[in-house]
């Protein structure tokens, strides 16, 4: 599937070198004709694959190469080296392969003309009408968009129904918090047609507002029922807010959609900003509104930023990068109530009874999974699916506990963490894409269990931290770096390793790459990890 273009297109034989040029495990990037590839050798054999990654273009031959997977070094995708096809996410589309050839000790590369696209969409199946069968898909954010694909691509026939809330296709969300100005269009995953072409019905500002697991039935707004045969759940979450006195008051902002960001940039232009929340989201926007604002306060319930996902340390570091780009931080403090004037909010009063005045106030508190549509709660048979924050707890198969067919994906998963047996949420885009991987492929009748490891990225003024694991909780952190992470100038750089009882759970870096990456790959791989002492040895500035 990975030659699907040669049938079309001329091609020619280029050399690409000696057989001598590479070694067993070795990758290296080839200019041939009109672009780029990337060739690998392993076990003797050669294969050759396009040079980037389809997510984001990064060059592979900056990221990790281990055993036939090539993972970008930018955001972790993965992709096999012999078929192209996607390993791990965030991707959509597979890498095209090229034909190699060994012709005494030289190396051939079979290439179409003209130059293919990096990018490789794979073949998938049509609609038939002699198949009744109904799967519905509820969500539509990248996880449901995969899981539709994935059936397709699967050989599925029968009639794919994808509900969701908004009124927009499938879109890059992560985006929002990284350019406020950003137009639908340009973050679409999949244009309209797409879904046409592999006979996908689209339904959008559909609402589901009850789904009873056990029945196989759901009920949308205007008050049609479904019957259906399987689901794929994830509807993703909605933003949190305060319920604090002040909450109705105009300027108050959360962002989640298009629209939330649209509203944002329309009203921060030389204007004094509050953002409540002191993680992810509330400082990605930081980053990007810095420039834009007469002034901006940051306040958080840690002891610095991002403390509690990514410790002390590292997070006095990311809050001193802001603070040199003139953000005020105000932690280990709540707000109890926003003061208005005609309206409006013009005021933050905080637990001290403290008073932070702005103009324009953006809640980063994170998310509520979006589950009220569920019935059954009370049932015998699902006692086990529902867990306390809302979220739906599955089995490896991502399948609802107590519900045969029902498949839960994305931010309302909580799921077996295979490195660590326990369940876990998570609120990754990629993740959220292997989710809607692996519920089809369980759909169809695979079995494919549930074996990614998360990782994340999150960009502040051109430094960016890469995450690779799941460390919920850690009794130590190991940091390898200079004396630059204290300081956060133009120079920060360092890798942070996460342990829990002796047992190596996450890491993060900046400036590192493709070590997030490599440790990736390692975790994925299940390779044997290393000690805290056997880790602290290797470095000569430990913090």
């Amino acid at each position: 599937q990975g030659e699907q273009f040669f049938f079309m297109a001329q091609v020619k034989e280029v050399s690409v070198g000696k057989v001598s040029d590479l070694k067993d495990g070795q990758v290296k990037e080839i200019e041939v004709a009109d672009g780029r590839i990337l060739l690998v050798k392993e076990d003797g054999q050669y294969n050759a694959v396009s040079n980037k990654c389809t997510h984001y273009a990064a060059p592979l031959k900056s990221g990790f190469y281990s055993k036939g997977r090539i993972r970008c070094p930018w955001h972790g995708a993965c992709f096999s080296t012999v078929t192209g096809d996607i390993e791990d996410y965030p991707a959509l589309d597979s890498l095209q392969t090229f034909p190699v050839q060994v012709k005494g000790d030289e190396v051939f590369v079979t290439i179409p003309t003209p130059f293919p696209s990096h990018k490789r969409t794979k073949a998938m199946c049509s609609r038939q009408p002699s198949n009744n069968q109904l799967f519905v898909v509820i969500g539509g954010g990248p996880s449901g968009l995969t899981c539709a694909e994935t059936l397709r691509q699967g050989g599925y026939t029968g009639r794919i129904l994808f509900i969701t809330k908004e009124n927009a296709l499938p879109y890059d969300r992560t985006k929002l918090s990284k350019a406020l100005n950003v137009k639908l269009e340009a973050i679409l995953l999949r244009p309209e047609a797409f879904f046409k072409q592999h006979d996908i019905d689209v339904k959008l500002g559909t609402e589901v507002v009850a789904l009873d697991p056990l029945a196989k039935t759901l009920k949308l707004k205007d008050g049609q029922e479904i019957k259906f045969d399987k689901a794929f759940v994830a509807p993703g979450g909605r933003a949190r807010t305060l319920n604090v006195p002040g909450k109705e008051l105009k300027g108050i902002h959360v962002l989640r959609e298009p629209q939330d960001a649209i509203g944002i940039n329309a009203e921060i232009e030389g204007k004094d900003v509050v953002i409540v929340g002191s993680s992810f989201i509330g400082l990605e926007t930081a980053a990007i509104i810095a420039k834009k604002v007469k002034s901006l306060h940051v306040i958080g319930m840690e002891k610095v930023a991002f403390e509690r996902v990514l410790g002390t340390e590292v997070g006095t570091a990311l809050q001193a990068l802001h603070e040199r780009n003139g953000v005020k931080f105000v932690m280990e403090r709540v707000v109890h109530e926003f003061l208005g004037k005609d309206g409006r909010a013009v005021g933050a009063k905080l637990d001290n009874g403290t008073v932070i005045n702005g103009d324009v106030f953006i809640i980063g508190a994170g998310i509520i999974p979006n589950t009220e549509f569920f019935t059954g709660k009370d049932s015998q048979a699902l006692a086990s699916a529902f867990a306390r924050d809302g979220s739906i707890i599955t089995n490896k198969h991502m399948e609802m506990e107590g519900a045969a067919d029902i498949y839960i994906g994305g931010d309302i998963a909580r799921y077996p963490y295979p490195l660590t047996e326990e369940l876990i949420r998570v609120e990754h885009y990629g993740i959220a894409q292997y989710h809607g991987r692996v519920a089809a492929n369980n759909m169809l009748g695979k079995q494919e269990e549930s074996v990614s490891v998360p990782f994340f990225w999150t960009s502040h003024y051109g430094k960016t931290v890469r995450y690779a694991g799941h460390a919920t909780s850690y009794d130590k952190v190991i940091v390898d770096a200079g004396p630059t992470l204290k300081t956060a100038n133009d120079g920060v750089n360092f890798a942070a390793y996460y342990y829990r009882k002796g047992q190596l759970l996450a890491v993060a870096a900046v400036g590192r790459d493709p070590l997030v990456s490599e440790w990736a790959e390692k975790f994925a791989s299940r390779t044997q990890l290393p000690t805290p002492d056997e880790l602290a040895a290797r470095f000569k500035s430990v913090l």
